[in-house]
């Protein structure tokens, strides 16, 4: 069974560009040239590539007002598993590509006074549409864009353009050490939102400067799995609309059990990153081990991330639909 807000779509290739050192920019319109369906700032769409039988979830780095296009930012990853690969040496202009979303799991709160926006590498794309968006706003704001070097720096010019003087641009290789987050949080207003999207040493970083800050003003979103959580026996899951009841062994995750069984179709990054396969928890306590619900809706076990969350209880019963 497939879930609503996964519906595909099919969209062509406008364009794609080099953006900066192993990055490249795609631009993904409707074939007929139909408005796109709106998107706020943080939101991702998960690009279908069946040739590859691979899923996966890119951020949108478009200002949210614009209503033609999609533009996401693909860096080709070293240990690609084939996803950036495809993307980077076979896509081509003028292709078309299936796609599930616009979803949003990073969504931004523009109702807050100040805006402190931190982005490493790649992680620069949800952070330029909340820039856009505090921008249109007329809303306080302050962009950190760390990079390795120069080079590395994807749209730039734009955040430049967005930015304004509020960009403070840290490039490790001329400073010759890390964005220094702890005195940027240290320094920001009081009552300050919080967004970051980077390497996993960064969110590190960023966790652990904002760990005495309220949950609701600390927001951040992972592009990269952190390295899984390990340990955990097998357990019962319930699917709600059917009765029907699988025992999740050790060695599987409730994703693989399922797909495997066709009673489930819905994922992306199979990591717990990008929040395709969330399902509703309606009995049960999971054991969350995704990087995408924040500490206070894990608590709630309202909803689980399958790919990589567990269970405390012997049995869940989850909705799927």
């Amino acid at each position: 069974m497939q879930s609503p807000h996964n519906a595909t779509q099919t969209m062509r290739v406008h364009r794609i560009e080099w953006a900066a050192e192993g990055t490249i920019i795609i631009d993904l319109r409707n074939p007929d040239g139909s408005p796109v369906t709106p998107f706020t700032a943080g939101a991702h769409i998960e690009l279908l590539m069946p040739s590859i039988g691979i899923t996966r979830a890119y951020s949108l780095a478009n200002d949210p007002a614009e209503t033609h296009r999609y533009v996401l930012g693909v860096v080709l990853e070293p240990k690609s598993r084939g996803g950036s690969r495809f993307l980077h040496r076979e896509l081509r202009v003028g292709d078309t590509i299936d796609v599930q979303g616009p979803h949003n799991h990073f969504p931004l709160d523009d109702t807050n006074d100040h805006s402190v926006l931190i982005a490493g590498g790649i992680g620069v794309t949800p952070i330029l549409t909340m820039a856009h968006r505090l921008k249109a706003m007329g809303k306080s704001f302050e962009f950190h864009f760390a990079v390795r070097d120069l080079s590395r720096a994807a749209f730039l010019d734009e955040v430049k353009a967005v930015c304004g003087d509020r960009l403070h641009l840290h490039i490790d290789a001329e400073v010759g050490r890390p964005l220094n987050i702890p005195g940027i949080v240290a320094k920001a207003p009081a009552h300050s939102h919080f967004y970051c999207c980077g390497p996993l040493p960064m969110l590190h970083a960023y966790e652990e400067a904002t760990k005495d800050l309220p949950d609701d003003n600390v927001h951040l979103e992972y592009f990269k799995a952190p390295p899984p959580a390990v340990g955990g026996g097998a357990f019962e899951v319930e699917i709600a609309s059917t009765g029907e009841v699988f025992t999740i062994p050790p060695e599987k995750t409730i994703l693989e059990v399922l797909s495997d069984a066709g009673a489930y179709f819905g994922s992306s990054c199979a990591e717990g990153v990008c929040g395709s396969c969330e399902c509703k928890v309606l009995k049960g306590e999971p054991d969350h081990r995704d990087s995408v619900l924040t500490a206070r809706q894990k608590a709630t076990n309202k909803v689980m991330m399958i790919c990589v969350s567990r269970a405390k209880s012997e049995r869940l019963l989850i909705d799927v639909d």
